[in-house]
Formats: C-alpha cells, sequence, structure tokens
C-alpha cells in the first residue's frame, strides 16, 4: 500500500486513531476500546486492514492496553528500537502502513514465548470470527479450528 495523503487519513480515522498511527503518540492506560475485549477474531491496522493479532494470543496483562503473546503474520509486523522518552524500548509499527501499533516487551507469558505486544486499541479494528469472510480473511478461520 502507498502511504495515504495525510488530509485522506484525517477524514478515515478519528482524531485519536490518527495520533496513535502517524504521530506514535499513545492512548492513556485502560481507556482503550479493546483492553478489556475477548471477542473471537482478527485484529487488523486501522489504517491498511492487513491482519496483525488474533484473539486466540491475546491475554489480560494487567497493563492498560490490549496485550498479545505474538502477531498473526510476523511480515505485518515490524520492531525498531525506541530510545524515546529516556527509555529502551522496541516499538512495534505495521509494516504496509508503517501504522506505530505499541511496543513489544519481554515480560510476557513464558509458557506462550515471554513476549507481550502492548498495542493501542486506536491503531486496531476488530474483525469477529462471523465476519472474517466478507472481510476478505477467510484463511484465518483455520486458526480457531
Amino acid at each position: 500500500m502507498d502511504k495515504m495523503d495525510k488530509n485522506e487519513l484525517k477524514k478515515k480515522l478519528t482524531p485519536e486513531q490518527y495520533e496513535v498511527t502517524q504521530n506514535s503518540a499513545t492512548e492513556r492506560p485502560f481507556s482503550g476500546q479493546y483492553d478489556n475485549f475477548y471477542e473471537k477474531g482478527i485484529y487488523v491496522d486501522v489504517v491498511s486492514g492487513k491482519p496483525l493479532f488474533s484473539s486466540l494470543d491475546k491475554y489480560d496483562a494487567q497493563c492498560g492496553w490490549p496485550s498479545f503473546t505474538k502477531p498473526v503474520n510476523n511480515k505485518e509486523v515490524t520492531e525498531l528500537e525506541d530510545d524515546s522518552f529516556g527509555m529502551h524500548r522496541t516499538e512495534v509499527r505495521s509494516t504496509n502502513a508503517d501504522s506505530h501499533l505499541g511496543h513489544v516487551f519481554n515480560d510476557g507469558p513464558s509458557a506462550s514465548g515471554g513476549l507481550r505486544y502492548c498495542i493501542n486499541s486506536n491503531s486496531l479494528r476488530f474483525i469477529p470470527y462471523d465476519k472474517l469472510d466478507e472481510e476478505g480473511l477467510s484463511e484465518y478461520k483455520e486458526l480457531f479450528n
């Protein structure tokens, strides 16, 4: 996907979604719509619609943001060093649209690989399992079998 024009993005996204995805903002903890949300389905990049995370890998890290143990497709996420705010972290961005998603930490469940993808709700759009076909994501249904 070619990067969308900033004006197009401002029309497509809410102001909060724009700030998070385009300006690397962080939503307030416990304020995002997907923090305490556990329906069956796939989370996609709010900008490109590319699949990022599965509800099967979501867990309650009690950190205030949706947390996942791994991406649903490693090719759709990019990790970058982030030394902002006097901290050393690893930023997670969508590969296709270069949206800021959040950060990945190594304090996740050890039984699932030990990673915690701490993701802003405003960077995601949830596709329920029963809508995967109409959203062109039928191949992800097999994850739930």
